[in-house]
Parts: structure tokens; sequence; C-alpha cells
């Protein structure tokens, strides 16, 4: 049963991620009665869950999940610091907050760790990228066992990789939405009913994903494989493919939300 390591965990906020990361807890078996959501307003949570403005008093939590915006982590670490003890791990899902700034606001936690998911843990398919303080296999293995129902979990082994980690794996989704509805609109202005298109271009984009990810071969080898030699697809592509632009677009992209996050990182530690 998911986190039966644990029968504490605080949850020191709740918004779209951290409430996501909860219900699919939940709905792979996590009990609710060892969740305590800490937040300073109510609102609607999973599993029927209410959430409390303080922290409880007593034992320390086995686990703490940060899920409130990074920069409220001094205001929490106030309140915080206090409770936990060196048997209560603490995960982060704080963009642009790193361990080491972690480990001073909580000098006597246990184990710290960094989390990267994105929206995609509601569907059990968002890679869990993962980083801890140092290498503890079975630190590890808990942590695996903890997220694998979300998605896949992927270790860093240099924290400096989050950056960029987080652009690609973090904010992708974001982009690859954004590409979606374009492909959508495109045909809707080619004489295509809005509608119709935007149901093909997300069935599209379902199905190709499906079919790379039990691929053997690599997703750029896969467009080679179906555009015939001066065939339709092949035409499209060359359009894509001229002068490197969509490999210039995307590092464009990704270069400027990983630079971001540093900004971010570099704005916690001021």
């Amino acid at each position: 049963m998911i986190a039966d390591n644990f029968d504490s965990i605080w949850f020191v906020g709740c918004g779209n991620m951290g409430g996501a990361i909860l219900q699919a807890w939940l709905d792979n078996g996590l009990n609710a009665d060892k969740v305590t959501v800490i937040k300073p307003h109510s609102s609607p949570l999973p599993g029927g869950l209410q959430s409390r403005p303080d922290y409880p008093a007593g034992k320390a939590p086995d686990l703490v999940m940060l899920a409130m915006k990074p920069y409220q982590l001094d205001e929490v670490a106030a309140e915080l610091a206090p409770l936990v003890g060196r048997n209560s791990h603490i995960i982060s899902v704080l963009a642009g907050t790193e361990i080491d700034i972690l480990r001073q606001s909580f000098p006597e936690a246990g184990k710290i760790i960094r989390l990267m998911p994105n929206m995609a843990v509601t569907v059990a398919k968002s890679p869990m990228i993962l980083i801890s303080e140092a290498g503890d296999d079975d630190l590890r293995e808990q942590m695996n066992q903890l997220f694998s129902p979300l998605g896949n979990p992927e270790w860093l082994e240099n924290e400096d990789q989050m950056h960029i980690a987080t652009a690609l794996s973090g904010s992708g989704p974001a982009f690859l939405f954004r590409f979606i509805d374009a492909l959508a609109v495109s045909a809707a202005q080619l004489g295509m009913d809005e509608a119709q298109a935007a149901r093909l271009a997300l069935a599209m984009v379902d199905g190709a994903a499906t079919l790379a990810a039990g691929s053997d071969v690599s997703p750029g080898s896969l467009a080679d494989q179906v555009a015939s030699p001066n065939g339709v697809t092949r035409k499209g592509l060359d359009v894509l493919d001229a002068d490197g632009r969509i490999n210039g677009l995307l590092q464009d992209v990704l270069k400027a939300a990983m630079e971001r996050n540093r900004e971010m990182a570099e704005e916690a530690k001021a």
C-alpha cells in the first residue's frame, strides 16, 4: 500500500500541484487519516479532507510535503522547523528553491528531497524528477514506491540539472498544449470546422504519444519512417526542419524557462 512507511504526512499548502499529488495518493490507497493539510484559508480538498490553519502539536510528522508558494518558505519555516525532527523527511515542490536553502530552513529535519512533477500526475503519467542531498538507496526506494503510482521516477545526480529538467518536464506540458492548440487553429484557418480541428488535433497527439512511448526507436526516427520521399508528410517536415527552425525554436523556449528557474533560485538566496 502506498505510504506504508509513513504514519503521519503533512501537506503545507495544497494548491493545484499539491492537491493533484494528494488526490493521486488517495486514489492509490493512501489512508486519509494519515494526512494533515495546513493552509491559512480553507478550500475544497481531495478525499473530503479539511485543512487547518495551524500545525498539530505532539509527535513530529514522518513526511512533510512543501507545496506552498516559494516566497512563503521563510514564514513557513519559522513555525514548522521547530516541529520536525531527524525522522521527518521533507519533500519540496518549490520551484527554484535549492536543497541548501531548504536545509538552512530546516536544519534539524531528516532527509530533504526536491521533486518536480507536472500536472499529468492526475493521470499517473508525470515524470517524477527527484534529487536528494546524498545517494541513499533506501531513501530512493522509499521515494520510488511513493511516487511511481503517479508517474515514472527520474533521479538527477546534479542539482544544476534541475533547471533544465524543470523547463523540459515541469513546464513542458504547457508548451505541448500550445502546440496542439496551434495545430487546431491552423487547420481551422485553412478551412476545417474549428471544433472538429480541435478534436482531431487532440486525438492525433494522444495516439502519436502512445505510439512513441511504446516504440523501440526514437521519435525522430518515427517521423522519418512515416514520411515517404516527396510525400505529404515529408513536405510538412521540410518546413519544420528548414534551417533547423524547430530545434532552434524549442531550444529558445527551454532556455527561457531554464533561465527563469535559475533566476528564482538566486532570488531565493537573496
